[in-house]
């Protein structure tokens, strides 16, 4: 039963806090060039446009060097979208590439980045906007907040903090934890008065979808940020599910109460 305000807010990081979209492209691009051997590593003109459209469908960084390897061979966005898991392993048969190759590629590249020029990797990803005030209020307020990444947790740390969050009163579980996140709610429950109202917060709908299907988590209140890493598709699904709320940026930068609106 949703209440006005919750006990313990729980939220992902990249989709819902931060935009890190330019970030994943130049990393993305750059591992790309390094796969296929590019001479020139200028990106054509609207790539990183139509990779920014297509980010939705990566669930897996690897995949981020096909979407520009599709973006290349002409295929249709539309189509991307609608069969992406296809088309995917296409190109993967296609080229005879490995994805545990790609991912060490792509994991090199941005690690090679973060070691070389830290501050430059960090300029690359900004806030959706109003979300640090609404973030600094709910801090201060009687609500417990959590973050739940796949990010690791001294980057969002180094983020919040450029942008003057206080992190004394906020549980912070990153990429090192290597646990999903549906393990990390249920260790929040446990640790709180079994009639605490839990909210969470993602922008991956398979994710939340995951968890609904776990009998422990069917008291977790979940919501879906409609400006994050998601499709129209995947939007309209969880507006039509009655066990996700569907919320938008301003509902997020306001009071609870809009939430459910």
């Amino acid at each position: 039963m949703l209440q006005g305000v919750p006990n313990v807010l729980a939220l992902d990081f990249d989709g819902v806090l931060c935009d890190g979209l330019k970030e994943y492209f130049k990393t993305a691009w750059q591992a790309y060039c390094n796969i296929w051997q590019l001479s020139d590593h200028t990106p054509p003109d609207g790539m990183a446009e139509a990779f920014y459209r297509l980010r939705p469908v990566v669930e897996t960084g690897w995949e981020m060097p096909i979407v520009l390897r599709a973006i290349a061979r002409g295929m249709a966005e539309a189509d991307l979208f609608q069969h992406w898991a296809t088309l995917s392993k296409q190109i993967i048969a296609d080229e005879d590439l490995d994805p545990k190759q790609l991912a060490t590629e792509v994991d090199g590249t941005r690690d090679r980045w973060i070691d070389a020029d830290l501050e430059s990797w960090l300029a690359e990803h900004r806030f959706y906007p109003g979300v640090c005030d609404r973030l600094k209020a709910i801090l201060a307020s009687d609500t417990n907040v959590a973050i739940i990444s796949t990010k690791e947790g001294r980057f969002i740390q180094q983020l919040l903090q450029q942008q003057g969050i206080d992190l004394t009163n906020l549980q912070l579980f990153g990429k090192e934890t290597k646990r999903p996140k549906g393990d990390i709610l249920l260790e929040l429950m446990q640790v709180f008065e079994p009639e605490a109202t839990f909210w969470f917060v993602e922008d991956r709908l398979k994710t939340l979808q995951t968890i609904q299907k776990r009998p422990e988590l069917e008291s977790v209140n979940l919501f879906l940020a409609d400006w994050g890493y998601n499709t129209p598709d995947e939007r309209h699904d969880a507006s039509q599910d009655p066990g996700i709320h569907l919320i938008s940026l301003d509902h997020f930068a306001s009071d609870f109460s809009n939430w459910l609106t």
